[in-house]
């Protein structure tokens, strides 16, 4: 249930008028001492509270609480954060947060204290106001929110059958003191003796819900796990306490079960006789509670006084399981073990020395263990060495009851292990002979040595010498086994061609074995990064001059700008100067798809390989031996970077040499006043 929301909590600090405050501020604590000013304050407070602070009436409930000075009892005077003091008089509802039961408690409780009630019983709303709201109604209500749900016969009952004063125990009604006990739904237990009478009068306990259930009283279920039977006239021991209730508790004529009215004087009264009479003592002479089948008698008649004492198993056996139909006095063969038991091995020990007998395997203190020993194996066909001496017996004689096999093949390994290379070695010259890659002592470490191998189709060399055996010889292509033979030796076996087959023609030529030559046309096995074996000559582009000397990732490089080469297709690289270098020149000359060879080559950038004499000032005579930038020393600034800039250039003398140079005659045209 909640209430409506009509107006927001009163925050009385929130409310103070602004004159209120302004004249708070106005007093000049240098003439007014501190305590004259609460003492007006307070005064000036209860003068004007209820003009200045109360919204509204307050509800019919609260209507005790309307003077002026009653304010305080529900609010919390703070200038930090409005409080509500609803719990002090609501000690029902205190009480059960601090318990953390009912319907208060399932609601968050966060904020400044009271401020959870508020948000859904807000007051000052009228005195007629109705502080509680069901939703959607108080008869369609979901109890369950107060942590006792409504079920079986509990769903059909009237709230106010339940939540009545008689029903309210003690300790809740001196919380409830101010309530009308007939009109709360407060202070009511979960206890089923809260509404119903005990009928049994506490002898079970108060937790009806152990045999009972809300479907209905009459379906009784025992709760055999906590009842006390003890607490009978018929206490339960030994294998009675075993015993499923409706064994003994039968259904009646109406198929209800039987709590009382049954027999139980002797053990007749349940049980059948199986001696049929025979002794005339009760069966407790010889029999307990606690296992019909080991009767005293046992210890009463002593077996040993016969020729055939009973020792080890033989003392648990009963009595009847040799004494048939309970005849004690015909005499029972007992010379070999035979005579009572059947042989389990079906005969397979018959031709042994001894016959056969048990007792060279086996003792009467258990059938199991064996006493053949790892010493008794050595005799046999097959001594067991290690690691076969700590095998379980079980693991190479399965066990199968009569059908156990313990004379068995073990010519070869493959008679008892399955072969964990899938027939790879099932031909010449191996015939499966495990033995000549692996010894008894363990199978994980192989006898297949760096010298064995490098007499196979594929010796092993440089880094391969390294690797691991199961890098190379692992399952390939969803297979289950490791392989060992290769239809292909070629590097793509094991390794990704990570050129994406960009060099297929160049590893398919013939190498001096007149094998392909794969990935060592490149690279070889010593070092991945060795390519001494690539001539880059071969390729349209030959490393020449100053390229010689840069690395392959500063021409070909990644897509991604990864900082490997492995996804580089290497025949994309470009072979014109301006794709990897940038431009000097600021496209003085041009655009930048101009071939840079007209002036400069790959041996060096400096010094140029222009050839001035082309131009409109031939160098001649002692401006053969000027520098560049002697003449040249126009420079400007482009996208923020100097640029040497060779036209315009003055061609006159005057221009760097200015009056110091000597009248002379030219023969030939003049070039006064000319620039390059």
């Amino acid at each position: 249930m909640r209430s409506r929301r009509v107006r927001q909590p009163i925050d009385l600090y929130a409310v103070r008028t602004h004159a209120t405050v302004r004249r708070r501020q106005a007093f000049d604590r240098s003439r007014f001492p501190a305590s004259v000013g609460v003492q007006l304050l307070v005064f000036y407070f209860s003068l004007h509270a209820k003009a200045q602070v109360s919204p509204g009436p307050l509800a019919r409930a609260h209507q005790s609480l309307s003077g002026p000075a009653d304010c305080t009892k529900c609010h919390e005077v703070s200038v930090r954060s409005p409080e509500f003091r609803c719990l002090d008089c609501h000690k029902e509802i205190a009480a059960e947060l601090a318990q953390h039961r009912g319907l208060h408690a399932t609601y968050p409780q966060t904020g400044p204290r009271g401020s959870s009630c508020v948000r859904c019983h807000s007051d000052h709303n009228g005195e007629d106001f109705a502080m509680v709201h069901w939703q959607p109604t108080s008869s369609g209500f979901d109890h369950a929110k107060t942590g006792y749900v409504l079920d079986g016969k509990h769903a059909g009952v009237g709230c106010r059958s339940c939540h009545t004063a008689q029903h309210i125990s003690a300790e809740s009604r001196s919380l409830l003191s101010s309530k009308d006990m007939n009109h709360t739904w407060m202070g009511l237990s979960t206890a089923c003796a809260t509404c119903h009478e005990d009928k049994h009068q506490g002898r079970f306990g108060t937790d009806c819900a152990r045999c009972h259930s809300t479907a209905a009283w009459s379906q009784t279920r025992v709760d055999t796990e906590h009842f006390d039977h003890a607490k009978t006239a018929f206490p339960l021991t030994g294998k009675h306490r075993e015993t499923a209730c409706e064994k003994c508790h039968t259904p009646d004529d109406q198929g209800k079960p039987r709590w009382s009215g049954i027999a139980f004087a002797a053990c007749s009264s349940c049980h059948v006789d199986p001696h049929k009479g025979q002794f005339r003592q009760g069966c407790d002479y010889c029999h307990s509670t606690s296992n019909w089948e080991h009767s005293r008698f046992q210890t009463m008649f002593d077996h040993a006084k016969t020729d055939y004492p009973l020792v080890g198993k033989h003392l648990t056996v009963a009595c009847v399981d040799c004494h048939r139909n309970g005849d004690f006095r015909t005499p029972i063969p007992h010379a070999v073990c035979m005579d009572c038991h059947k042989d389990p091995h079906g005969g397979q020990f018959a031709q042994r020395a001894d016959g056969g007998k048990c007792e060279s395997c086996h003792t009467v203190q258990g059938f199991t263990p064996s006493t053949f020993t790892a010493a008794d194996h050595a005799k046999t066909g097959f001594p067991l060495k290690a690691p076969h001496d700590r095998v379980q017996c079980a693991s190479c004689h399965i066990p199968a009851g009569e059908q156990t096999r313990f004379r068995i093949s073990f010519a070869l390994c493959m008679d008892c292990h399955k072969d964990p290379h899938g027939g790879q070695f099932a031909a010449q010259p191996w015939a499966n002979h495990c033995e000549r890659c692996h010894t008894g002592a363990t199978f994980k470490s192989s006898t297949m040595t760096l010298a064995l191998h490098q007499k196979t189709r594929f010796p092993l060399t440089g880094s391969h010498i390294a690797v691991a055996c199961d890098d190379c010889h692992k399952p390939m292509k969803g297979a289950t086994v490791a392989q060992y033979h290769f239809e292909h030796l070629q590097c793509t076996t094991c390794h990704e061609d990570i050129h994406h087959g960009e060099f297929a023609q160049r590893m398919a030529a013939p190498g001096a074995n007149g094998k392909p030559l794969g990935c060592e046309a490149c690279h070889s096995t010593e070092e991945w990064k060795d390519l001494a074996r690539f001539d880059h000559s071969s390729t349209s582009f030959a490393l020449l001059g100053a390229h010689r000397a840069v690395a392959c990732i500063d021409c070909h490089r990644p897509p991604a700008m990864e900082r490997t080469m492995l996804q580089v297709r290497f025949a994309d690289a470009p072979a014109d100067c301006a794709t990897c270098h940038e431009n000097p020149h600021a496209d003085q000359f041009g655009a930048r798809a101009m071939h840079c060879g007209t002036c400069h080559n790959s041996e060096r950038w400096r010094p140029s390989i222009f050839d001035h004499d082309k131009t409109a000032f031939s160098l001649k005579g002692a401006h053969q031996n000027v520098a560049c930038a002697a003449c040249h020393v126009n420079k400007r600034v482009v996208h923020g970077t100097v640029v040497l800039f060779y036209k315009p250039t003055p061609t006159a003398c005057e221009a760097c040499h200015g009056g110091t140079v000597p009248p002379q005659k030219v023969s030939g045209p003049v070039l006064e006043g000319r620039t390059l």
